[in-house]
Protein backbone atom coordinates (compact mmCIF):
# COMPACT_ATOMS: atom_id res chain seq x y z
CA UNK A 1 0.00 0.00 0.00
CA UNK A 2 1.21 3.52 -0.91
CA UNK A 3 0.98 5.88 2.16
CA UNK A 4 0.66 9.61 1.06
CA UNK A 5 -0.67 12.52 3.06
CA UNK A 6 -2.22 15.87 2.13
CA UNK A 7 0.24 18.14 0.70
CA UNK A 8 -1.61 21.13 -1.16
CA UNK A 9 -5.01 22.56 -1.58
CA UNK A 10 -6.27 24.37 -4.51
CA UNK A 11 -9.45 26.75 -4.64
CA UNK A 12 -11.22 27.77 -7.77
CA UNK A 13 -12.44 31.59 -7.90
CA UNK A 14 -14.52 33.35 -10.67
CA UNK A 15 -12.77 36.72 -9.57
CA UNK A 16 -8.79 35.83 -8.59
CA UNK A 17 -8.22 39.14 -7.17
CA UNK A 18 -11.12 39.17 -4.79
CA UNK A 19 -10.04 35.98 -3.28
CA UNK A 20 -6.60 37.38 -2.35
CA UNK A 21 -7.48 40.46 -1.10
CA UNK A 22 -9.99 38.61 0.95
CA UNK A 23 -7.87 35.93 2.32
CA UNK A 24 -4.82 38.49 2.82
CA UNK A 25 -7.27 40.82 4.99
CA UNK A 26 -9.17 38.13 6.73
CA UNK A 27 -6.59 35.59 7.81
CA UNK A 28 -3.05 37.57 6.85
CA UNK A 29 -2.37 34.84 3.90
CA UNK A 30 0.72 35.76 1.45
CA UNK A 31 0.42 35.32 -2.20
CA UNK A 32 3.10 35.07 -4.78
CA UNK A 33 1.71 35.55 -7.95
CA UNK A 34 2.18 32.80 -11.12
CA UNK A 35 0.95 34.77 -13.69
CA UNK A 36 -2.84 36.43 -14.29
CA UNK A 37 -4.97 32.71 -13.71
CA UNK A 38 -2.83 31.23 -10.85
CA UNK A 39 -1.71 32.61 -7.25
CA UNK A 40 0.02 30.35 -4.50
CA UNK A 41 -0.63 30.97 -0.63
CA UNK A 42 1.46 30.56 2.16
CA UNK A 43 0.41 31.32 6.30
CA UNK A 44 -2.07 28.90 5.52
CA UNK A 45 -1.41 26.12 7.93
CA UNK A 46 -0.79 24.07 4.53
CA UNK A 47 0.37 25.53 1.20
CA UNK A 48 -2.02 25.99 -1.34
CA UNK A 49 -3.17 28.10 -4.58
CA UNK A 50 -6.30 29.77 -6.02
CA UNK A 51 -7.35 29.44 -9.74
CA UNK A 52 -9.06 31.74 -11.63
CA UNK A 53 -12.33 29.74 -12.85
CA UNK A 54 -14.75 31.61 -15.20
CA UNK A 55 -17.15 29.13 -15.06
CA UNK A 56 -20.73 29.47 -13.18
CA UNK A 57 -20.85 26.45 -11.10
CA UNK A 58 -17.18 26.66 -8.89
CA UNK A 59 -15.28 23.21 -8.56
CA UNK A 60 -14.80 21.79 -4.67
CA UNK A 61 -11.51 22.39 -3.27
CA UNK A 62 -9.17 19.99 -5.00
CA UNK A 63 -6.59 18.19 -2.58
CA UNK A 64 -3.33 17.58 -3.44
CA UNK A 65 -1.23 14.79 -2.48
CA UNK A 66 2.56 14.18 -2.47
CA UNK A 67 4.24 11.06 -3.53
CA UNK A 68 7.81 9.94 -3.82
CA UNK A 69 7.19 7.85 -7.07
CA UNK A 70 4.06 9.30 -9.70
CA UNK A 71 4.16 6.18 -11.01
CA UNK A 72 3.57 3.68 -8.13
CA UNK A 73 0.75 6.32 -7.07
CA UNK A 74 -1.44 6.01 -10.43
CA UNK A 75 -0.98 2.20 -10.28
CA UNK A 76 -2.10 2.40 -6.49
CA UNK A 77 -5.05 4.76 -7.48
CA UNK A 78 -6.29 2.53 -10.30
CA UNK A 79 -5.93 -0.81 -8.56
CA UNK A 80 -7.74 1.18 -5.90
CA UNK A 81 -10.58 1.93 -8.10
CA UNK A 82 -9.72 5.03 -8.68
CA UNK A 83 -10.45 6.29 -12.28
CA UNK A 84 -7.75 8.54 -13.59
CA UNK A 85 -9.10 12.10 -15.16
CA UNK A 86 -6.07 13.83 -15.90
CA UNK A 87 -3.15 12.02 -16.92
CA UNK A 88 0.13 12.90 -15.70
CA UNK A 89 1.68 16.27 -16.66
CA UNK A 90 4.29 18.50 -16.16
CA UNK A 91 3.98 21.94 -14.25
CA UNK A 92 6.11 24.18 -12.88
CA UNK A 93 6.85 22.53 -9.61
CA UNK A 94 7.00 18.90 -10.99
CA UNK A 95 4.64 16.31 -12.59
CA UNK A 96 1.06 15.51 -11.36
CA UNK A 97 -2.48 13.66 -12.18
CA UNK A 98 -5.66 14.06 -11.29
CA UNK A 99 -8.51 11.57 -10.53
CA UNK A 100 -11.65 10.80 -9.22
CA UNK A 101 -12.06 8.25 -6.35
CA UNK A 102 -15.30 5.77 -6.06
CA UNK A 103 -17.68 8.31 -3.96
CA UNK A 104 -16.65 11.45 -7.14
CA UNK A 105 -14.53 13.45 -5.33
CA UNK A 106 -11.74 14.35 -8.02
CA UNK A 107 -7.84 14.66 -6.30
CA UNK A 108 -4.40 14.82 -7.53
CA UNK A 109 -1.10 13.32 -6.83
CA UNK A 110 2.03 15.65 -7.53
CA UNK A 111 5.91 14.46 -7.06
CA UNK A 112 8.86 16.49 -8.15
CA UNK A 113 10.27 16.29 -11.54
Amino acid sequence: MTHLEIDYVELASRDIGATKAFLTKAFGWTFTDYGPEYQAFANAGIEGGVFQNAEDGLKAPLVILRAEDLAEAEKAVKLAGGVITQPPFSFPGGRRFHFREPGGNEMAVWSER
